[in-house]
């Protein structure tokens, strides 16, 4: 076990989700459902330890993989057949989610972001140390989606994005489950 696996249950504070709906603008279809999650300073980083394998390991031990560093994109954009967790392990960001008409916030390190599959997300500025960590559940299929031409065909493949089995922060107890109510 890796030295950030360790001390996983040691670094999670347990912290009421804010959640955020956003409407379709015609661009961006956002989710029909399901709410974006924020979990802000959800992540005790130690400074004995990289931060971004913390956040690798905290999403892996809850079936969220595929992860990789880096930022955000500095455009609009979203993902229409797979959720993505956005976990900030160093810096701060001013990140709009739910595309134009959506809402601006402030994230830094520790802040973890669940985006249900179809919303948007774009970095507007950032602190030149941001470094970001995102993964994936164990089903769905990367895309990247940028233009009004993609609409239409996300409408339809959005909503066949199933739950995942565990919330990336909180696993088989944590509020996603709740809020992602497949009912």
């Amino acid at each position: 076990m890796s030295k950030a696996a360790g001390k996983v249950a040691q670094i999670v504070n347990q912290r009421k989700p804010l959640t955020f709906r956003f409407a379709d603008d015609g661009l961006v279809p956002n989710h029909p459902r399901w709410p974006m999650i924020v979990y802000p300073g959800a992540v005790e980083l130690p400074g004995d330890v990289d931060p971004a394998s913390v956040f690798e390991a905290l999403f892996g031990s809850n079936g969220w993989d595929g992860s990789w560093r880096n930022g955000i994109f500095n455009y609009v954009h979203y993902h229409s057949r797979i959720h993505e967790v956005l976990g900030i392990a160093r810096g701060t960001a001013e990140v709009r989610f739910g595309g134009d008409k959506g809402e601006v916030l402030s994230v830094k390190a520790g802040d973890v972001a669940i985006l249900p599959a179809g919303t948007g997300h774009q970095r507007l500025s950032s602190s030149a140390d941001l470094l970001v960590v995102g993964a994936y559940p164990p089903f769905g299929t990367y895309d990247l989606c940028t233009s009004a031409e993609q609409h239409e065909e996300a409408l339809r493949t959005i909503p066949k994005v199933g739950r995942p089995a565990k919330d990336p922060v909180y696993g088989s107890e944590g509020p996603l489950l709740i809020a992602w109510s497949e009912d």
